[in-house]
């Protein structure tokens, strides 16, 4: 899950191809339905993205009582408004009359403290939950940013590497080479540097056991010389999401596959190729497609069938992008990584969303 950011944006405005009273509001590549004349093209208005839970007072002003997901009916989801895709709100708060949006939007402020807005936390079902302990030196995982939201994360023709993304729960292990102590934590409670006290009823640590991770870690980090390792795996199958790939996480078949590895060599934490250091090792994401980086292309891979099962049983919930060679990007403050995310995944019904 991305993070949470309620920003003032400059609009492109489309016509809705469907609508006469409807138009298509696009902040970066992403496309809100609004109503038809409210915004014109190079105007600057506040963005509301996906899984932004508002408020009553909110809702009740953008008219959307009752409209949006959620038991509250508070949650914003990516709808199909006749037959186009919207995802995210494109609004003009009555709390920030006043305020200079453009300049808002040229200086990047976020607005959601300020309009009470907050990030979406899934549920966690019993399998997924656990006793936790502090854990100061766990490896996290990193909040991916949607390359809809933020398209200038990769040059056109950057070398790129796309991975399948899989619809599963984050499964979080680091692995430490001086006494060989291994914390395991899901991507919720390792944010917090939280890990999962060992328990064989937990989906993480039966993953874990299941697929010798905690082994392949410590082979790797006598390989690299290494301080810790960070194996971040993705759990899978029937039990853990509605997508399962022909895995069963209430049995032995629980599925399990890799989509990145760090390591700490000589006091840095560097972010390391799963499928040079981990292939015959354990099993791993399926990688779609190496070469120039073109959105297009993205968004085409990013959508159509699953290859995990072998079967094509589910849509592809999408893709996974990271440069060839690793490096920070100005664009996220951080790692150089994004995820493109299906249409069809995004409007599924009955879907879930445990973290």
């Amino acid at each position: 899950m991305s993070t949470l950011r309620v920003t003032a944006e400059v609009l492109t405005v489309h016509e809705h191809p469907n609508a006469d009273a409807l138009e298509l509001a696009q902040v970066g590549l992403y496309r809100a339905v609004v109503a038809k004349g409210v915004y014109r093209t190079g105007e600057t208005a506040v963005y509301i993205p996906e899984q932004s839970v508002l408020p009553e007072e909110l809702i009740e002003e953008l008219g959307l009582t009752g409209r949006l997901a959620g038991s509250r009916s508070d949650r914003v989801k990516a709808v199909r408004l006749r037959g186009e895709l919207s995802q995210g709100i494109v609004c003009l708060p009555k709390a920030l009359a006043g305020v200079d949006l453009a300049r808002a939007a040229a200086d990047g402020t976020d607005f959601a403290e300020r309009l009470g807005i907050t990030k979406w936390v899934p549920p966690i079902p019993p399998t997924m939950d656990g006793e936790v302990e502090p854990a100061p030196d766990l490896l996290p995982w990193v909040d991916i940013e949607n390359i809809q939201r933020y398209p200038d994360i990769f040059a056109p023709g950057e070398d790129v590497v796309l991975t399948e993304k899989l619809h599963g729960s984050a499964c979080l292990l680091t692995y430490f080479a001086e006494d060989g102590r291994v914390q395991v934590s899901s991507k919720g409670f390792g944010g917090k540097y939280l890990a999962l006290t060992e328990d064989p009823r937990n989906l993480y640590w039966r993953a874990v056991h299941g697929h010798g991770v905690a082994a392949a870690a410590a082979r790797l980090a006598e390989r690299l010389g290494a301080r810790r390792v960070g194996v971040f795996g993705e759990v899978y199958g029937a039990g853990v999401q509605d997508l399962t790939y022909g895995a069963d996480g209430r049995r032995e078949t629980l599925g399990y596959a890799v989509f990145d590895v760090s390591a700490e060599i000589d006091g840095e934490v560097r972010w390391l190729d799963a499928t040079e250091l981990l292939t015959g090792e354990l099993p791993l994401v399926p990688r779609l497609y190496e070469g120039p980086y073109d959105i297009g292309r993205v968004l085409e891979f990013a959508s159509g069938r699953e290859t995990v099962s072998g079967q094509g049983l589910h849509l592809r919930e999408g893709v996974v992008i990271r440069p060839a060679t690793e490096r920070y990007s100005p664009v996220t403050g951080g790692r150089a990584v994004a995820k493109a995310v299906s249409p069809a995944y995004l409007t599924r019904k009955g879907g879930t969303e445990y973290e």
